[in-house]
Order: structure tokens, then C-alpha cells, then sequence
């Protein structure tokens, strides 16, 4: 079995393999990526290893966790590079964060040191349930001075951004829908909606600028969760359900079809579509 001593050297030299890409002669494609560049890599990466967790292909799910580790280095090597912090302050943060949530494990006194405030917490022999507690009050404990900061920006500074896009904009409507700033009724929603695809439409001119399209679709997703909103439909599990259900009838498709789908004119696809439709409503 491997040892503590071995991981921490396998790490260090993940560490370095980083700096090393991102360093002069290193790979020219590491050294041009931004923080911004790389996120969609991070939702991608966090995404397969749910994937495969839930298949339990842990095979599979070895070399999605390598890849997730690769963005937190990713991350650490471009803030190092910045001078806001490093991994070894990525590390030590968490570090303390187990110790000061864990009381019942580590010890209170270990705990107040690591910056735990929560004071009478139940710690010795206690089950999951009491855990959970606990950690809920010290979590509560340490973000309060946060949250009031967020709050005094306005209404919407208690949503985390650290949300999925489809979830933060739910959450951003009925927070400001508390507010009476709201449309009456789902009519107005898609009155809404058609205006957007209109805007959409004006920007796709004869030379369309790339962030004023991508502004637009936006504003077009935006409305659309606002939609399912007003609707009681949860977005985010609405979509998931549209993804699989084209999965299967492009599946159809793909075995209905004598030759490969992209030799056949889009009539010929379009009439495979409908087919794998009616064979799914039928199946039903």
C-alpha cells in the first residue's frame, strides 16, 4: 500500500510537472490559458466524474479525479504566477478547515486553533446526525460576517455564484420577484421570449460581433428559466431529461438508417427524426 510519504511525493511532482508546462519553453498551449480559458474545462471535468460514479466505472473514475486535480494545480500554478497564492496555501486552507469542522475527531482545543468559534457543541460519541449539526453551526459560524457583507450589496448578493449557470438564474428571478420586479403572469414571458430571438436575429448581421451574440443568447436563457419558473419546472432537470430523450432518437436514427446519417441530405434526416418519434410515442 502505498504511503502518506509517497502521495505527498507524487503531488510535488504533479506540482512541479505544472510549473514546468507554464514555465518559458514549456507547452504553448498551457502557458496561453487564463482563468477564464480553463473554467469550462472545470464544470466539464466535475460533470464526468459524476458520470462516472454513477456508472461505477471506477477504472474510469481513477483518471476523472486525475484530471479534476489537474484544474486545482492549473488554478494554484496561474495565481502563484500572480502573486495571490500558491498550492501549498490551496492545501494548508483545507487543511485547517477538516481540523476546525472536525472537533469530535481532532479535539476541541485542536479545532478553536484551526479557527472554529462554535462554542457547547456536542462532540464525544456522537453519530453522523450530530456531525452534520456541528459542522452545519461552524460552517454558519464562519460565512456569517460574509453573507452580511453580501447582503448590504442588495437583494441578489445572498445567491452564490458558485452555482450552476441554469440554478443561479432561478434562484436570481424569485429573489427578485420578492421583490414585485416580475411579469405579472407567464404570458409576458413569452412576449419576453420573442423579443429576445428578435434581438438575437438583429445581431446576426452581416458581421455579427461575437460577445454581442453571445450577450444575446444569454438574455435568451435567462428568459427561458424565467419560463420554467413561472411554470414550477425545475430547468435544470427539464433539460437533463431533453438531452436524453434526443440521445435515444438520435440513436434511432443512427440504427435505422442504411448509410451514415452525414452522407444523407437533410430531408432524409429530418424524415429519420420523425420516424424515431413516432417509434418512441408508440413505444410509450
Amino acid at each position: 500500500m502505498p504511503t502518506d510519504q509517497d502521495a505527498g511525493s507524487q503531488f510535488a511532482e504533479a506540482a512541479a510537472i505544472m510549473a514546468r508546462l507554464r514555465a518559458p519553453g514549456g507547452c504553448p498551449w498551457d502557458r496561453e490559458q487564463t482563468f477564464d480559458s480553463i473554467r469550462k474545462y472545470t464544470l466539464e471535468e466535475t460533470y464526468e466524474v459524476f458520470d462516472a460514479i454513477e456508472r461505477r466505472d471506477w477504472t474510469s473514475l481513477k483518471e476523472e479525479l486525475g484530471d479534476m486535480l489537474l484544474q486545482v494545480l492549473f488554478y494554484s500554478e496561474m495565481a502563484a504566477e500572480a502573486g495571490d497564492f500558491t498550492i501549498l496555501d490551496v492545501i494548508s486552507e483545507l487543511n485547517r478547515k477538516l481540523i476546525r469542522r472536525h472537533p469530535h475527531v481532532f479535539g476541541d482545543e485542536a479545532a478553536a486553533a484551526a479557527g472554529n468559534i462554535a462554542e457547547g457543541l456536542e462532540t464525544n460519541g456522537i453519530d453522523a446526525e450530530q456531525v452534520l449539526r456541528n459542522w452545519d453551526q461552524i460552517k454558519q459560524l464562519e460565512k456569517s460576517a460574509q453573507v452580511k457583507h453580501e447582503e448590504s450589496k442588495g437583494r441578489l448578493g445572498a445567491v452564490p455564484r458558485a452555482l450552476p449557470a441554469l440554478a443561479e438564474a432561478t434562484k436570481i428571478g424569485s429573489k427578485a420577484a420578492k421583490a414585485g420586479f416580475d411579469w405579472p403572469d407567464v404570458s409576458g414571458l413569452f412576449d419576453k421570449l420573442h423579443e429576445e430571438i428578435g434581438e438575437l436575429k438583429a445581431e446576426l448581421g452581416e458581421k455579427p460581433d461575437a460577445a454581442a451574440v453571445a450577450s444575446e443568447v444569454g438574455d435568451l436563457l435567462f428568459t427561458a428559466v424565467n419560463l420554467a419558473r413561472h411554470l414550477h419546472v425545475d430547468p435544470e432537470f427539464a433539460l437533463r431529461e431533453t438531452n436524453a430523450k434526443f440521445r435515444r432518437r438520435f440513436a434511432s436514427m443512427e440504427e435505422a438508417s442504411k448509410e451514415p446519417l452525414e452522407s444523407l441530405p437533410p430531408a432524409s434526416l429530418e424524415k429519420l427524426w420523425e420516424e424515431a418519434k413516432d417509434q418512441e410515442r408508440r413505444t410509450r
